[in-house]
């Protein structure tokens, strides 16, 4: 990377999202730093030293990711972090709509702000892109007996990710000049469901996992899966 290499993170306001932001400026990137709502966002980088400038970006809404291309016009690493949990269910009680929710952000987000950013990344001299998944996406994790006693429940959140993965490693195969992966933050304290509020886990640690996949070499790894330590994480 150079002194000019520039960073979108998506989803970049509050949490995780908002310390990978931090690390990428104290790395010295200009730095997008993304959220749907302008005042929360325009909050969150005037809290953040560094070149970081909000961009608003609804990862759902077609028009508004297609604006934010257009503003942001250069780009070397995407780090695709917005993400939701919508009810907590397991499949056999679960609302259908939980699902589409879900996955319309978890997963067709990534998919079309990816997809969008794409002639930017194609330029860069080393494009990155890290996707943040969960460890609770790992089928090989889920089917272990910790998880299976949770009889499927978070079924929608848990296989979005699950899905994440998938087209990670598919992108991999497809842009063999990147380093695309996807990251298990752990679980951090964050918004994202009332376990995540009262975890212990600091989400500036998580973040800089992201920031070592973002940072990745030309030798790095691509199409991995990829724990907040460094650790491989079974798909």
């Amino acid at each position: 990377m150079t002194n000019t290499s520039t960073a979108l993170v998506t989803g970049a306001n509050k949490g995780i999202g908002k310390q990978i932001a931090r690390l990428l400026a104290e790395e010295g990137f200009r730095v997008y730093a993304s959220a749907r709502d302008p005042q929360r966002g325009a909050e969150a980088v005037a809290g953040i030293p560094g070149d970081v400038r909000f961009v608003q970006l609804d990862v759902t809404d077609p028009a508004s990711v297609a604006a934010a291309a257009k503003e942001v016009g250069e780009l070397d690493v995407l780090v695709n972090n917005a993400g939701i949990l919508v009810g907590g269910a397991n499949p056999a009680e679960a609302a259908v709509d939980d699902f589409r929710r879900t996955y319309e952000t978890n997963v067709f987000g990534v998919l079309a702000v990816t997809n969008a950013f794409l002639p930017a990344l194609r330029r860069s001299a080393c494009p990155r892109i890290v996707n943040i998944s969960s460890g609770t996406g790992s089928m090989t994790q889920s089917a272990a007996e910790a998880f299976a006693a949770t009889g499927g429940s978070g079924a929608a959140y848990r296989s979005s990710k699950t899905a994440l993965n998938a087209i990670t490693l598919f992108y991999a195969q497809a842009l063999p000049g990147f380093r695309v992966n996807a990251l298990a933050p752990g679980l951090r304290r964050t918004d994202l469901n009332e376990r995540a509020q009262q975890a212990d886990g600091d989400p500036a640690e998580a973040a800089a996992g992201a920031v070592r996949l973002a940072l990745l070499g030309d030798d790095g790894p691509t199409g991995g899966f990829f724990s907040w330590d460094g650790r491989t994480v079974p798909w």
